[in-house]
Order: structure tokens, then sequence, then C-alpha cells
């Protein structure tokens, strides 16, 4: 193992001897790097933080190639836990034991690289102060699902940990009703329908998921997307009648997969509109109305989480949430409604 300081800071860089055998890639890492535990390493690898001759590699179960050299990018070491911040909620509902919330757009869930700060958990924990009896051994907010940053929605977060315990086996057993509303280019054909493949990192971009493409492959996550058609709105230039130039389109979660629904709603030919990953600009500005307006000007998915609805982890009473979309995508609504 070398660390050359004329490369990338904070990356490990890892030779291997020419006469090394071959073996499983995280197990020789493992113990070329002791400061890093097997487990960890694997969650480093499956983030997309190892390259070998600039290509990602996401599969910890990789074959090792003996005489090359692999880089793995460490990311900037943070705080412990997260500070409290006086940032205002949208609450829905709370007691002694969770709170029901609607995260609002430009939120990210959990502090992260590049948001450590101004996220879900730094409100809850100023909000929450002396509630929290201690997830896990440590007083923290209990996350038991996450909304993308810039997707709008219901969600529930635990107070204690009988109620994190309760709702994560609710999730683990697929039996919470959620149920979100994209906007997509297009139409889904048919109507209503399942989207069931695995999703695993990009090989190619590790910011983005993918669809396993080999369906024996056991790489990556089950994920499962129930979806129905609500609306239609305008036709597709050039394209026979019954072909919209945009959708409505329900999307309920029987799994819940990093980016699931905007990935899933792509692989059909259906992408959200304003999805910077999964989306194409230029198809964005194919959608004019009789004013000849376009959608430049809306830059984010267009994905609400409208629906959640779970069983009270304590009392047992049954809990569901509804909201609809924000302003932004309201406006999109009408516009296409004008198509």
């Amino acid at each position: 193992m070398t660390h050359d300081p004329k490369t990338t800071p904070g990356a490990q860089y890892i030779d291997v001897p020419e006469d090394q055998p071959p073996g499983r890639l995280d197990k020789y890492l493992a113990g070329a790097l002791e400061d890093l535990s097997r487990s960890r390493l694997k969650a480093l690898i499956e983030e997309g933080r190892l390259r070998l001759d600039e290509m990602v590699i996401t599969d910890p179960s990789a074959k090792l190639r003996p005489g090359a050299r692999y880089v793995l990018d460490l990311p900037a070491p943070r705080a412990a836990t997260p500070e409290a911040e006086d940032i205002p909620l949208n609450i829905l509902y709370e007691d002694e034991h969770l709170i029901v919330l609607e995260k609002e757009i430009g939120m990210t869930v959990h502090p992260a690289a590049g948001n450590w700060t101004g996220t879900l958990v730094n409100a809850l924990l100023h909000h929450c102060a002396g509630q929290l009896s201690g997830i896990g051994g440590v007083e923290r907010p209990g996350i038991v699902h996450r909304i993308d940053k810039d997707t709008s929605g219901v969600m529930v977060v635990a107070k204690t940990d009988r109620a994190h315990q309760g709702l994560s086996k609710q999730f683990a057993a697929h039996s919470v009703e959620r149920a979100y509303l994209a906007l997509v280019r297009g139409g889904p054909k048919p109507k209503e329908g399942r989207i069931e493949t695995r999703l695993a990192r990009s090989q190619h971009d590790r910011k983005k998921q993918a669809v396993v493409r080999d369906p024996r492959s056991e790489h990556g996550r089950h994920a499962i997307t129930n979806y129905k058609v609500l609306h239609s709105y305008g036709r597709e230039p050039g394209q026979p009648v019954g072909s919209p130039a945009a959708s409505m389109v329900e999307c309920r979660l029987l799994t819940g997969r990093t980016h699931q629904i905007r990935v899933h709603m792509a692989h059909i030919g259906c992408p959200l509109l304003g999805d910077p990953v999964y989306g194409k600009a230029r198809t964005f500005r194919k959608i004019t109305n009789a004013q000849g307006e376009t959608l430049k000007d809306f830059s984010r998915q267009a994905l609400h989480a409208t629906i959640l609805g779970f069983t009270h982890p304590v009392s047992k009473e049954t809990l569901r949430f509804e909201t609809p979309p924000p302003e932004d995508m309201q406006r999109l609504i009408g516009f296409l409604e004008g198509l």
C-alpha cells in the first residue's frame, strides 16, 4: 500500500504484487488497509469509492487483479454526532413516541458529504431536545426511511427505541402504505402495472443507481414499484393518438431503495420531469404549451411523497397522512393541464 502526495488527497493507493494469488477483492484490501474493517470497506466499495484504471468498482466480491493499483477514495472525517439546529419543521402529528412531518424540498434527511448541516436530523435534534430516549444507545432521532433531498413529502421518525424497532419491522415487512405522485415524460404502457428489478450503484457514476440488466444476476437489491396513471397531458409530437406528452403517475413502493421511483420510471422510458440525474433536459424543452412556453424553469425531479400509512408501534392505532404536492409542482401541473 502506498500514498502518493502528488495524487488525489484523501485517497489510499494499494499496489498489488504481481505474484499475489487471486482471490476476493474485499478480503485482500481488508488485510492491506488495517485501519478499515471489512464491513466499512465493503460499504465504501458499494458507494463507488474504489477505482481501478479509472473504472469504478462497486462489487466487493470482485476478483483481485495481481499487479494492479487500486485507488480508494476515503471521505473526509466528520463529527461523530450531528449538532442541533433551530430549523422550522412542518409537523403533521407528534406524540411521545414518534413524529410525522412533511419534508420540504431541498432538505437532506441525514448529514452526509456536502450536507453536514441544515438536515432533517439537525432540525429534529433541536425540536425533540430532551424527548429522545436513546436510539441504539445514542440520543438521536430514529430515521426508518428517507426521501431524496429534492423530493417533498410525508415522513415518520421515531423518538424512542421502542417506536424505532416497531416502525423498522413494518417497513421491513412492506406493510407501510407509501404512495408518491410523479410527473413523468410520456406515459407508461400499460397504464397500470408493476416494475420489478434489481437495483445497484452505476458502474459509471457512483451518484446514480441503475437497473441490473442480467435477470440471473444476484447483484444489487430487489426493488418493486406498483404504478398507475392518474392523468395524461397533451400529445407527444409526431406520435399517434394515445401518446401523451406527460402523465401524472401514482407510484406505490413495496421496497424502498435509493432513487427507486426515479430509476424505475426512467427504466420504462418515462423519466420524471425535471430530474437532473435520470432525465434529459432536451426532452424537457420539447414540451410546449399553446403560448410557446416550456418547462425549462422546473429544476428538480417532479416527485412528492403524498401518502404514508402505518400502525402506531405502541398504541397500535392506524395512522394515515396525505398531503398535496408543493407549490412548484402545483404550478407544473397547471402548465401540463394547459397542453
